[in-house]
């Protein structure tokens, strides 16, 4: 069933508060530097961009790779033998691709996409062509822009001087799980890398992303085609907020650093720099949080004690730890609602609720999804939908080879996407079981029937449990904001159930009260607080114990669980008022900006590039204010004639993986974040 709105705090499961203090009114996100995110790598250290140089090491290419045939060499023999092979226009194509080569273009060098072609036989015949013939370019199949035909493209390898992350001759090795979604044109090419690299280099290069006002799979996106890579090359350890100015880090596959260095000065929005090769890549969850520097402008408060005392109470009192609104996508069908679906064994529903119209999205996509609800053309969809609506068009290509099996279709979604879908109906009972917790038996202390972390369990006798299983294929969807906080669990220590004695020795504090997310290796706790879960499964028609039309993949029981702390306090804790009149100003340094004042001959040209683009980007932004108690407006200052002075607040604060920053700006003001309630604020 259709929803008219966006999903609302006290749905999730989203209803209580840490203190009972008074909140104020402040506006969050107003420009997306208000709110600046640095990933605490594992080791601690803070990802920042300090430095352009590039690394120390030295990659040297192998002999065999110097010996290759280049693009300037004379190839009019194999264009004849190509020409009859392909025709005339390919030929002209191909050989516009050499000159420009031969030119000196590097990696400036646009692909070519050959002609549609139907017979799987002759597109091996030429792609066997390339390997004989030429050899310093890379072929790969593709989806015509039709979003039904194939085509073969061409690409210049790393010993023509493009080249896809580390070279043209590392062929063969398979397109292990490259359904019809996951392999298109909007992906230019494969991952697979050289074997023309230094054995006494590390294989990945690693390198600090920084980017303004874009979500991680975007940024990777844009350096991806530069490179003439797929997005699914690059890995990193957890997704950062679109609406911000963030810094992570990011590997990637056998990419010299000066080829990715070179993108600086044609990146709007993003820079890269801190490069180093290392010996792994990073996949999700390899990080140890997030540092915040979050700005709330027009502040409006009772008085300045009501601010002081709220921002005190966050850092002393901390908040429940909540799944956010992000968990459950920004739409009117929520994520939870889709994994419900999938839990109970409705694929048909499941399927309908990701392709339906919905309120709140761009008319022309909605449209687009009322034109193939009321007639069912498939290919008009497939060559309409946008490239982000990954879902989506997964499951209309699967419809379309398998029309009616709404299974199979589900399962051509990318395993990473599908299952956010189950992993957002846990969180959405781990809210109401945390709200139940809280009001049945407040935060001041543990209970008896309470789950904790066990701290008398030696260290071999520990157990793992995680909440997510993930895989390199990083995708991205409209459905669902794969934002800086939402990260798989960590792994975990093994928990037990509180009894008299631990309370009687007085081991345990609330802090230590975890709460499970379902899964056949999670357990519950021993008190009324279990009741809830199977209450709200078994009225949502899921079963926590068997699998759903004996599907194991999409059921509770083939997800070992996990387990999340109930509270948590924001570490290294620190706040201070400012004022300001100029709406426009910014009020905390980013990367960049520190890097404009320490190293200006650096920083200089790439801040210049951007100038153009954050202007026009900061005049697009809207405000997102937040409201709590108060009532005195800030006063203007001075003559008539100046900006009044107005109040701020920035925080600053770090979270563990997993935590919402949201939830923590939640407890300070004291409102509710969804954007329903903010957008009667903004009127």
């Amino acid at each position: 069933m259709a929803r008219s709105s966006s999903l609302s705090e006290a749905e999730a499961g989203i209803s209580c508060f840490a203190s009972s203090l008074p909140g104020f009114r402040g506006v969050l996100k107003h420009r997306y530097s208000d709110f600046i995110v640095h990933e605490v790598a594992r080791d601690g250290t803070l990802v920042q961009l300090t430095s352009f140089d590039l690394p120390t090491e030295c990659v040297d290419v192998k002999e065999e790779e110097k010996a290759a045939p280049s693009a300037d060499a004379d190839h009019s023999q194999a264009l004849e033998s190509f020409r009859a092979l392909c025709g005339d226009a390919d030929c002209e194509a191909l050989r516009g691709l050499l000159e420009r080569a031969a030119a000196g273009g590097d990696s400036d060098v646009s692909p070519v996409i050959l002609s549609p072609d139907a017979d799987k036989a002759h597109r091996s015949e030429v792609h066997n062509f390339f390997k004989k013939n030429l050899k310093f370019l890379v072929t790969d199949t593709v989806e015509h822009s039709d979003g039904v035909q194939r085509c073969i493209r061409v690409r210049l390898g790393s010993g023509a001087g493009g080249g896809r992350g580390g070279g043209g001759s590392g062929r063969g090795r398979k397109r292990k799980n490259m359904g019809a979604s996951d392999w298109r044109d909007d992906r230019p090419f494969d991952s697979r890398g050289s074997s023309n690299w230094s054995d006494h280099v590390g294989k990945f290069l690693r390198f600090h992303l920084y980017k303004e006002n874009k979500d991680t799979q975007e940024a990777l996106g844009v350096i991806g085609k530069m490179l003439g890579l797929q997005p699914r090359s690059f890995g990193f350890a957890g997704t950062k907020d679109k609406r911000a100015v963030t810094s992570q880090q990011v590997t990637v596959f056998k990419v010299q650093a000066n080829r990715l260095a070179a993108l600086n000065n044609r990146l709007f929005g993003i820079k890269v720099g801190n490069f180093c090769y290392v010996k792994e890549g990073l996949v999700l969850g390899q990080l140890m949080g997030n540092r915040f520097t979050i700005t709330l402008r027009g502040v409006i408060a009772e008085s300045e004690d009501v601010i002081k005392a709220a921002a005190d109470g966050l850092g002393k009192n901390g908040f429940i730890n909540y799944y956010g609104l992000q968990r459950f996508g920004s739409g009117s069908v929520p994520t939870h609602l889709v994994g419900a679906a999938l839990l109970r064994g409705e694929w048909k529903a499941a399927v309908n609720l990701i392709l339906d119209p919905r309120e709140g999205e761009r008319d022309d996509i909605n449209e687009l999804r009322k034109h193939y609800k009321e007639h069912g053309d498939i290919d008009k969809a497939l060559r309409n939908f946008p490239r982000h609506l990954v879902a989506e068009r997964a499951i209309l290509q699967c419809l379309k080879k398998c029309p009616g099996n709404y299974l199979q279709a589900l399962k051509g979604i990318p395993r990473t996407l599908r299952m956010m879908y189950v992993h957002s109906y846990q969180s959405y009972l781990w809210n109401h079981a945390a709200s139940m917790r809280v009001e049945k038996y407040g935060i001041s202390q543990v209970v008896e029937g309470d789950l904790v972390y066990n701290k008398e369990s030696p260290p071999e006798e520990s157990t793992s449990v995680d909440i997510a299983e993930t895989d390199d294929g990083h995708t991205n969807s409209s459905e669902i904001d794969l934002c800086s906080e939402a990260q798989p669990e960590e792994t975990i220590q093994s928990v037990k159930i509180v009894d008299s004695g631990d309370l009687l020795k007085g081991m345990y504090t609330f802090d230590d009260v975890v709460l499970p997310l379902p899964g056949s290796q999670a357990i519950f706790p021993g008190n009324a607080v279990a009741e809830i879960y199977h209450e709200m499964a078994k009225k949502d028609g899921i079963s926590l114990t068997e699998n759903a039309r004996g599907v194991k993949e999409f059921s509770i029981t083939s997800m070992k669980g996990g387990y999340r702390r109930l509270f948590q306090r924001p570490i290294d804790f620190q706040w201070e008022l400012m004022t300001y009149t100029d709406e426009s100003s910014s009020l905390a340094e980013t990367d960049l900006d520190v890097l404009s004042r320490t190293k200006p001959k650096e920083a200089n040209e790439l801040v210049t590039s951007d100038q153009a683009q954050d202007k026009l980007e900061e005049t697009s932004d809207t405000s997102m204010p937040t409201n709590g108690s108060g009532s005195l407006e800030n006063k203007p200052t001075g003559s008539s004639d100046t900006a009044p002075t107005k109040l701020a607040i920035k925080l600053a604060f770090t979270l563990p993986a997993s935590c919402y920053a949201t939830m923590a700006i939640r407890e300070l003001l004291k409102t509710s974040t969804s954007v329903a309630y903010q957008k009667t604020l903004s009127c």
